[in-house]
């Protein structure tokens, strides 16, 4: 329990009404969840709006109620808290219950369209391999040094994200490597954290049906930047146009790191095949098991960011050489003279990235791709993400991704209105994504190349509301007849 007085500290409050001395039990947003002594937060959500719930809150126990517009009705005994934002006030609240965990930690964040989680999560095993105790937060699982826990969102909501740091600070981490989305700078959920360092990796189509606008989707993620201190650093992409546009406003030490221009920390990339990629970082070369141009710029930006954080340079390359490939990331199965790529990219910019790879290697076989799009989601990079693959490969499979709400064949025609009648010339369209991935199998020779694209890690499809078992990587296991 917390007085409410500590829990409003640095909040700014839109009436100065008496607050008494009452004690908080918790502070919660979903009304579903409120009991006697809790502290009740209505935010203005994207389809709900908390502030039609509390009178609920009230009948359940809420002793106080923080809102951005006062009830016509009260009730005496409750307090009732005006503030411009509630969403950012959760966030500072919610630093407070949890005695301010961000300020015991050295936290990074990671934010771009791309790459967000390869980079955080192999800083966190850099760090672990230089003997550090870290934690992770990310699109494909949280970790307190070691410990691995399931995660929903690529960032938690202000109340779970502080306990995962209070976790971290009670395990003895001295890191945290947080992937930070658009999302959660927009909804305030970072609100109140105190961050020692911010990675910018770059900026495409992704998210307009959330942002609606491209100016809407970068200024979200310049919110970021803007909101550092004066003693964090900032290191950004600078081959990216919008690179310098993220830091220009921020008030924390800028560096850079690049593939093509002059940079605090710049690489050229020597070789490339399927087992890695020779690096030359600051003239030093460097082995990785990481493949391809876009991983260039990820293993850039954790060697720049490990070199921020007081590793030595030498040090940081060897550490740099022992990392491996992240799940679902350029993740690859053979089994009968036979190759098969599985990726998250779900992009535009990410599939033509991890196309452009396979292209860039040397292979005597067709390139046979499977890629779909997730439903209710950003409709219009379908017809993009389709005729990317098209351009990209010798045989395109459209099938489902996670079609959610939507019907799977309507998310398969605004993928096909991206194609001419040539492209569909090699073009087939299998909706169950089992199936599609049996085909691509039974077409593919020794030698052909499968690239399996959109979903990854994830171990489930999700179809009307319900998450079925569904593993892109065992169905090529099955199909190629590999025993792990």
């Amino acid at each position: 329990m917390k007085l409410l007085d500590d829990i409003l500290t640095n909040i700014t409050l839109t009436t100065d009404a008496p607050r008494p001395a009452i004690e908080i039990t918790s502070i919660e947003f979903d009304s579903r969840k409120v009991g006697k002594g809790c502290l009740f937060v209505a935010q203005r959500g994207v389809h709900v709006d908390g502030h039609q719930y509390i009178a609920k809150a009230v009948e359940q126990g809420a002793a106080a109620v923080v809102c951005e517009e006062l009830p016509e009705e009260r009730r005496d005994g409750v307090v009732y808290i005006q503030v411009d934002d509630s969403s950012k006030a959760l966030g500072i609240m919610a630093d407070n219950w949890y005695n301010h965990p961000s300020r015991s930690l050295k936290l990074l964040g990671v934010t771009g369209t791309n790459g967000k989680t390869t980079t955080a999560t192999l800083l966190y095993d850099l760090m672990r391999a230089h003997g550090c105790k870290a934690g992770l937060i990310s699109t494909i699982v949280n970790k307190i040094d070691g410990k691995e826990m399931p995660t929903c969102h690529t960032t938690p909501d202000a109340m779970e994200l502080n306990a995962l740091l209070a976790e971290m600070v009670e395990a003895g981490c001295e890191w945290c490597f947080m992937e930070v989305s658009s999302h959660a700078v927009v909804q305030q959920r970072i609100a109140g954290l105190t961050f020692a360092g911010g990675i910018f990796s770059n900026i495409t189509h992704d998210h307009l049906d959330y942002h609606k606008t491209m100016a809407a989707y970068i200024a979200a993620k310049k919110g970021f930047f803007d909101a550092l201190p004066r003693d964090a650093w900032a290191l950004t992409n600078r081959d990216d146009r919008n690179g310098m546009v993220m830091v220009q406003n921020t008030k924390a030490a800028v560096h850079t790191y690049a593939l093509e221009t002059v940079a605090d920390f710049r690489c050229r990339m020597v070789e490339s095949s399927f087992d890695g990629t020779l690096l030359e970082l600051n003239g030093s070369e460097v082995w990785c098991r990481l493949v391809g141009r876009f991983n260039a710029y990820n293993l850039t930006a954790i060697y720049g960011a490990a070199v921020l954080c007081g590793i030595d340079k030498d040090e940081a390359l060897r550490l740099l050489s022992g990392l491996k490939p992240v799940d679902g990331r350029f993740e690859y199965i053979t089994g009968q003279g036979i190759t098969a790529v599985v990726d998250y990219a779900h992009t535009p910019d990410a599939l033509q990235n991890v196309l452009g790879t396979i292209n860039g290697v040397q292979r005597q076989g067709k390139l046979i791709l499977v890629v779909g799009c997730g439903g209710d989601r950003d409709k219009t990079k379908r017809p993009e993400m389709a005729q990317i693959g098209a351009r990209g490969a010798d045989m395109l499979i459209l099938t489902s991704d996670n079609p959610r709400t939507e019907d799977p064949e309507a998310i398969l025609d605004d993928m096909e209105k991206g194609l001419t009648e040539e492209m569909k010339a090699n073009m087939l369209r299998i909706t169950d994504r089992r199936q599609a991935i049996r085909t691509a199998c039974k077409m593919a020779a020794k030698g052909d190349i499968i690239l399996v694209a959109g979903k990854g890690h994830e171990t489930y499809q999700e179809i009307n509301g319900v998450r079925h078992h569904f593993d892109d990587r065992e169905e090529l296991r099955e199909e190629l007849t590999i025993k792990n």
